[in-house]
């Protein structure tokens, strides 16, 4: 295995992995710690969950770019800073050339509009006690937009748009499926005409028939309105259908970032290895080289206290003495093309195909095996 050349700082920015000539949203150590509070009778923090710690990404105009990861890895909390829901603890987010890590509401104002979020459950995004009419058009009297032809009539056209019947203008949200709620939530992000959507696992509550549906939707408004997307999810084969670029995130961390092609047949982080060997896949033909098999032990460690070094280091089966003392940087390593950064010590041969045998990485599930062999 290669070890890491490491670049000049430039190269291992967020800004270099963009292959957009325009980037819209530049992301620099991102970081929120929610604080943890304890004692009696005066409360105290006694410490604090490191849910997002440092992630570096870029975003260009009219680009998707993919945010995969296990559970618990940060990847809603990453979406939520980029939209200013939550308030980052530390790091840097230019949206258009502007700073608005800490802007006040009133000069977020302009910017609200143009960065609009697709939440993840459908059923409790949507005010129950509202119609679809009066739901969609909220955004645009909120903001104080007129449409030409009035809002009630480019409420019908988003309906139009997101393949609902414009005649359900005046019914509420307990009279749809799932997949027609979450198409209610696209028209109701898309009233705005935004620059930038966060799509924070839009399809992970639908049932598995309406997912594409969904996904192909939304691919349809990108491609027509060229609007730039985060895309939010944990199932990779929609991510790698949706997304041109794809970021990995680690228990807060981002540890490879690269175009889809590199990502899913090149990958250098042990952990993206891990991910991409657990997605299920069909053999039509009994003589191609099948891919490699990963099982990790245990689980995510806490984000309370996250392991020194490299995160990953306690679930790595190339782990040395150097992955707890230093934590890896996130650059372009040898063997790897233009843009595609990788956070690893040790980083993995850029295959997926069977390496000959197994990792597992559970003594017990081992023993399990070989007893069964016998």
């Amino acid at each position: 295995m290669s070890d890491n050349l490491t670049l000049p700082a430039q190269q291992g920015s967020a800004d270099a992995s963009s292959p957009s000539p325009e980037t819209l949203l530049t992301v620099e150590g991102l970081t929120k710690h929610f604080p943890i509070y304890g004692g009696f009778p005066i409360r105290r923090k006694v410490g604090a969950v490191q849910a997002v710690d440092g992630v570096d990404l870029s975003v260009g105009v009219g680009e998707s770019v993919g945010l995969v990861g296990e559970s618990g890895c940060g990847k809603s909390t990453t979406g939520r800073l980029i939209t200013r829901l939550l308030e980052p603890t530390a790091g840097r987010i230019t949206y258009a050339g502007q700073d608005i890590t800490h802007a006040t509401r009133r000069q977020l104002a302009p910017v609200r509009s143009e960065i609009q979020m697709i939440f993840q459950d459908p059923y409790s995004s949507l005010n129950p006690r509202q119609t679809v009419g009066t739901i969609i058009k909220s955004p645009m009297e909120v903001n104080g937009i007129e449409p030409a032809g009035g809002r009630e009539k480019k409420v019908r056209e988003l309906l139009e748009l997101v393949g609902l019947n414009p005649e359900h203008y005046n019914r509420f949200p307990h009279e749809f499926s799932g997949g027609q709620r979450q198409r209610i939530g696209v028209a109701r992000a898309l009233a705005l005409n935004p620059k930038l959507i966060i799509a924070d696992e839009p399809v992970s509550a639908l049932d598995v028939s309406i997912q594409a549906q969904v996904v192909n939707l939304l691919q349809k408004v990108q491609d027509e309105l060229g609007i730039a997307f985060v895309f939010i999810a944990h199932d990779l084969a929609i991510v790698r259908h949706f997304s041109q670029r794809i970021a990995v995130m680690y228990l807060g961390k981002v540890v490879e970032v690269g175009d889809r092609d590199s990502i899913y047949n090149r990958p250098r982080h042990p952990y993206t290895h891990a991910l991409l060997s657990a997605v299920p896949e069909v053999e039509i033909d009994a003589e191609e080289d099948s891919r490699e098999r990963i099982r990790l032990s245990g689980d995510v460690p806490s984000p309370i206290h996250p392991p020194s070094g490299c995160r990953f280091r306690t679930r790595c089966w190339k782990a040395q003495d150097k992955c707890a003392t230093e934590e890896p940087p996130l650059v372009q390593i040898s063997g790897n093309r233009g843009g595609h950064l990788t956070a690893c010590h040790f980083p993995e041969d850029p295959t997926t195909e069977d390496r000959g045998e197994d990792i597992v990485l559970d003594p017990a599930l081992a023993a399990l095996e070989d007893d069964a062999a016998k």
